[in-house]
């Protein structure tokens, strides 16, 4: 395995906000004030992404563009895919074959329960689900091992390195 997946759940959304509908509804302010945590501990940790994929949604693009603020990732260079928002596992392996032999790290933001099943899904009996059943809440970061090949991913074929939440980071 020499490939990174990281799966990162959009940060919290504002669902009091005036939008017209779901697509459109932004991020709250804890979402605005965590996104940028993610973007930071990424850069620390040296997993500067070599392409982003991520939902057009608004509260994901918003999450996207205040994690790219942190790494230093130009926004022009963000792949937005509307294939992502609503999409469920067997969609998001679509979206990841479409990346089948590069580049070597790929961050993906979404949405649940398409990203918690991708995760369940890719690192199959690796995933230890918390008692509150939240595997990824909002703003929360899992990083995956992956074969070379994403071409056609197989139940288990990713080891799972980590999983951090910007929670805890405050």
């Amino acid at each position: 395995m020499s490939r990174e997946l990281l799966l990162l759940r959009h940060a919290k959304s504002d669902w009091d906000s005036d939008a017209a509908s779901d697509i459109e509804r932004p991020l709250a302010k804890r979402g605005r004030r965590e996104a940028p945590l993610i973007g930071e501990w990424l850069y620390r940790e040296g997993l500067v992404p070599a392409r982003i994929v991520s939902s057009p949604a608004e509260r994901a693009r918003e999450t996207t563009l205040r994690v790219c603020k942190g790494l230093d990732y130009k926004k022009r260079d963000v792949h937005w895919d509307a294939s992502v928002y609503e999409a469920g596992r067997q969609e998001l392996l679509g979206v990841l074959a479409q990346y089948a032999q590069a580049p070597a790290s790929v961050l993906l933001v979404g949405h649940n329960p398409g990203l918690e099943d991708l995760l369940r899904y890719l690192a199959d009996g690796e995933v230890e689900e918390p008692l509150n059943g939240k595997l990824l809440p909002t703003a929360a970061l899992a990083r995956l091992e992956m074969p070379n090949d994403w071409s056609s991913l197989e139940p288990g074929v990713a080891a799972l390195v980590t999983i951090v939440r910007a929670k805890s980071m405050n």
